[in-house]
């Protein structure tokens, strides 16, 4: 930038010399030939006032492309940027919230988990069974199923507006009606909808990993 402006200098400070010049010549008076130190002092001054005019041009035309640079470094960020960073806000929510939904069911946290489950959620448990929100709940509630330890790993989102899916790889063990099932892998596949701008679980699937 500091090359380019001292380029620009240099171009206007040339160009306003050789006009000065040439203006000289015209007028029939040569600096080399002058015949009295009046013609030279009045040649000295008109190449001093075209130098400052020179100058001062050249220090308006870096003013102004000093402004258009600030002006451009302080745009408003793309369109694209701004999908992008809200996508990921949203998928990290997303990932965080069936976080807390595996939490709430460990724990048995009936409160947390009532809101985090849509009204229309269903279950496809391991073993091919169909179960709604108000039977996963209440067998929750009434201990038939106790989940021990449910520890996902890495949780894969895919965001579709105000749906997602996930998909996750766990370690889960659960008493189910007094018969404890030891520490085993599965694989989780479930289905999120925002809804009152909050995101729900409405389909979920598990299979263990033989």
């Amino acid at each position: 930038m500091q090359r380019t402006r001292g380029l620009v200098a240099a171009q206007f400070l040339k160009f306003a010399g050789g006009g000065a010049a040439a203006r000289s010549l015209s007028g029939g008076r040569s600096p080399l030939n002058a015949g009295s130190l009046g013609d030279l002092g009045s040649w000295g001054n008109e190449m001093t006032r075209s130098s400052l005019r020179a100058a001062a041009l050249a220090v308006v035309v870096l003013a102004t492309a000093g402004s258009v640079s600030c002006g451009s470094s302080s745009s408003p960020r793309p369109e694209s940027d701004r999908v992008r960073s809200n996508s990921q806000a949203e998928t990290d929510l997303v990932r965080a919230t069936e976080r807390e939904r595996l939490r709430a069911l460990v724990d048995a946290n009936l409160e947390v988990a009532r809101r985090l489950h849509a009204d229309d959620f269903q279950l496809i448990n391991p073993f091919g069974g169909s179960v709604s929100k108000d039977e996963y709940l209440e067998g929750i509630a009434s201990g038939e199923l106790d989940y021990l330890v449910w520890e996902p790993e890495t949780i894969e989102v895919r965001l579709y507006g105000q749906a997602a899916v996930i998909r996750y790889r766990s370690q889960l063990e659960i008493v189910v009606r007094g018969q404890k099932i030891p520490l085993r892998r599965y694989w989780h596949t479930d289905s999120y909808e925002k809804r009152d701008a909050r995101w729900q679980v409405i389909w979920s699937h598990a299979t263990e990993i033989k």
